[in-house]
């Protein structure tokens, strides 16, 4: 009966000893540890090799599905990178009642001209496009550092006692977050939970005592299926997922004019005068600049060598590209390819399209920069 209530500190499993190819496996010497770990999580920490896992959709469902029928305060975090692609459909039935702190993430890689306060009024507007009214929105970089300690201080003063629970979707940095908290208030290492930029990666809640008695729990990162991450192999992952703060491109285009964004994405500039776009994206992403009329041709021919990622495997399975056509009268605006970046349009009275995998969104917002 001990066995199952060992739980994995990195990503919350109960620790089994039997099954190596199953969840939670660990070796029986690991279980004489004051702090074990699942050897799925020893490998993702010390080798960065990721193992799939067997939790389905609805397994993470479930978990998140409980959360309305506490009392806590919730704390919704989203990449700022991708907010519509990061954003948990009907979120606002899964917490009820409960306040929810809205916290924009990876703040750190968007141009340090970016006005944040006009930032935090966006995505307080975005929010509530989308059903749900934040007691308030702060931004952070976790893997920085950057915002935690004001962050937490507000989390503190918000939840009056209460427990708190971190949600997202994958890939958010949600224990990223709470692992800087670990350290930066003094916690023990020990405790840290597995973060990596695979989604996925906590596969069941995982809770931190608070002084009063209270929990900070950490919980599984909800899979939306729509994000680029889910066509792609783990290497070309690491290719779109920004690391640094992005340089943005600026081109000149006239009417009739593509790119290519490797071979994930491409947006073609269909009508208007000659105009100005900026593309926001991972610096190592390939811009690749064609006429229109040979896009079809280019794409075909050089997928996955010209054209990637994706890679020469990878390209077998991706879905083909689906076009969607937006107007922009007199607003600036941004073309988000979920996962991959966005071409915010300076022009007006203009025609563009916008192809990305079957399945990927591509939408349209007023220009956040």
């Amino acid at each position: 009966m001990e066995e199952s209530k060992t739980i994995c500190v990195g990503c919350g499993v109960a620790i089994q000893t039997e099954e190596k190819d199953q969840l939670g496996y660990a070796p029986p010497s690991s279980l004489t540890r004051d702090v074990v770990t699942c050897q799925r999580c020893f490998r993702l920490k010390h080798y960065n090799e990721v193992q799939d896992v067997s939790l389905t959709d609805d397994d993470f469902l479930r978990i998140l599905n409980g959360l309305g029928q506490k009392d806590a305060l919730i704390v919704k975090v989203v990449d700022i990178f991708d907010f519509t692609g990061s954003w948990l459909p009907g979120i606002h039935r899964f917490v009820g009642k409960n306040e929810v702190l809205l916290v924009g993430n990876k703040v750190d890689l968007l141009p340090k001209s970016l006005n944040q306060n006009r930032l935090k009024n966006w995505m307080k507007k975005s929010a509530k496009d989308l059903g749900l009214k934040p007691i308030d929105v702060m931004l952070m970089s976790a893997e920085k550092g950057q915002g935690v300690v004001e962050i937490a201080t507000e989390i503190d003063r918000l939840r009056k006692g209460k427990d708190v629970f971190v949600v997202g979707c994958t890939n958010v940095g949600k224990s990223t977050f709470i692992n800087q908290m670990i350290k930066t208030f003094g916690g023990d290492t020990e405790q840290l939970i597995t973060t990596s930029h695979f989604p996925g990666t906590t596969l069941d809640m995982i809770d931190i005592p608070l002084d009063d008695g209270k929990a900070l729990y950490d919980t599984p990162g909800i899979i939306n299926h729509h994000q680029m991450a889910h066509h792609i192999d783990k290497n070309e992952l690491k290719i779109i997922t920004p690391k640094k703060e992005i340089k943005p491109m600026v081109f000149q285009l006239n009417e009739g004019q593509t790119l290519f964004f490797g071979g994930l994405g491409r947006f073609d500039f269909t009508q208007g005068e000659r105009t100005s776009f900026t593309c926001y994206c991972s610096n190592d992403i390939h811009i690749h600049r064609t006429k229109r009329e040979k896009a079809e041709e280019l794409y075909e021919q050089h997928l996955g060598e010209l054209l990637t990622p994706p890679g020469e495997e990878t390209k077998e399975t991706l879905p083909p590209l689906v076009k969607h056509t937006f107007q922009i009268k007199d607003k600036k605006s941004d073309i988000v390819f979920s996962g991959l970046g966005w071409v915010t349009v300076n022009g007006q009275n203009v025609k563009v399209e916008g192809y990305a995998p079957k399945g990927v969104n591509v939408t349209i917002r007023e220009s956040i920069i």
